[in-house]
């Protein structure tokens, strides 16, 4: 390796030739360093990033992880692991070989997260811990899969932090009844309310209806795509799990209401979005109802909850409920199965009277 100074200006320059991934010779320049140290520095890092030599520095192999990885995420799933490396693990390992991180620096790095606080001053919560370590121990293990490194010193440290489950609410039929009179005043918030209850679809999947969604004459209603604000503009992207894609029978109600909403708006095209609000607006608007009505304030995303337990309660299987809400049956049944009526005491009176058919 050689460094190069320039003349002209006194900075430092790298000059050299590589081999890329195709097997190709290239030739890279990169001019304007401060001194020769560090025009080296850089090209070392280079040819070992090149090389997906373990050697280089962790900040350069997140460099790699990142064109490895994005590609293949959603771009809001992508910001969101984005957000947390550059806050959470670069500040403490970027300049650090890759190699030569242990499981000890790992439990330290554990015990300083601990200690952060959020923006109201309480302690990070055991999810986002748990969120933060697994996606520290993902960077490892994609360099041992894929690049050679020998372990994983964060699997090594143990976890931080672990799954919550959030308390699961919902209202009942004359709870949402008594809430949605209070929307009434205001029609888009009335029937945007109307379609996340009846229809138990996701917050995203709503931002995201337009005209061209709904079928009218066959009462269904398709989920293709959903809404996120990122970056301070408006992005739809694919729903958030294949299983997400799926057609709504709509009761024939909430088909006249909609159509008798479509009317309303005002040069609406197929494409457009029906509902051109914001999440926060929902859960002002949350707000503002439960405040007048007495009704207990409940998450938006329990809404959902919400109409599944009116499924359960109406004796609709997990089959058929995972089906219209975009879930896995064995999801309703593990998250749900408190609210299914238990058949213990039909099973055992069936296997007695199999029993005594035998006898005679």
């Amino acid at each position: 390796m050689a460094a190069f100074k320039n003349k002209d200006n006194g900075t430092w320059y790298v000059q050299f030739r590589y081999t890329d991934w195709k097997g190709e010779r290239q030739q890279k320049l990169k001019r304007g360093f401060a001194t020769k140290r560090e025009a080296l520095e850089w090209e070392r890092e280079f040819l070992m990033e090149k090389q997906a030599d373990v050697n280089m520095t962790f900040e350069s192999f997140v460099a790699l992880y990142e064109r490895d990885i994005k590609p293949k995420l959603k771009f809001n799933t992508w910001l969101t692991k984005e957000s947390i490396i550059k806050k959470k693990i670069l500040p403490y390992f970027a300049k650090r070989k890759l190699s030569e991180i242990t499981a000890k620096d790992i439990m330290r790095w554990q015990n300083e997260i601990r200690e952060m606080r959020d923006c109201h001053g309480k302690p990070l919560s055991k999810t986002y811990l748990k969120t933060v370590h697994n996606q520290l121990s993902a960077i490892f293990n994609h360099a041992a899969r894929f690049y050679g490194l020998n372990l994983n010193p964060a699997r090594q440290a143990g976890n931080m932090g672990a799954e919550e489950r959030k308390e699961m609410l919902f209202w009942t039929r004359e709870e949402y009844t008594k809430f949605s009179e209070a929307m009434m005043d205001k029609p888009l918030s009335f029937y945007a309310f109307e379609v996340l209850y009846w229809c138990g679809i996701r917050e995203g999947e709503l931002l995201a209806l337009t005209p061209a969604d709904f079928d009218f004459e066959k009462r269904t209603l398709t989920i293709n795509k959903s809404y996120q604000r990122l970056n301070k503009q408006d992005v739809i992207t694919t729903p958030k799990t294949p299983k997400s894609n799926r057609v709504i029978q709509m009761p024939r109600f909430l088909c006249d209401e909609l159509q008798d909403y479509l009317k309303q708006l005002y040069g609406v095209e197929p494409d457009s979005r029906m509902f051109p609000i914001s999440k926060s607006y929902l859960h002002r608007e949350m707000d503002r109802g439960c405040k007048q009505t007495g009704v207990k304030r409940i998450r938006i995303h329990d809404l959902r909850h919400s109409h599944i337990s009116l499924l359960i309660d109406m004796g609709f299987t997990a089959l058929a409920i995972a089906e219209r809400v975009g879930h896995e049956s064995i999801d309703i049944t593990y998250r749900y199965a408190h609210l299914f009526p238990t058949r213990q005491v039909e099973m055992a009176d069936k296997l007695d009277s199999l029993k005594n058919e035998k006898r005679v």
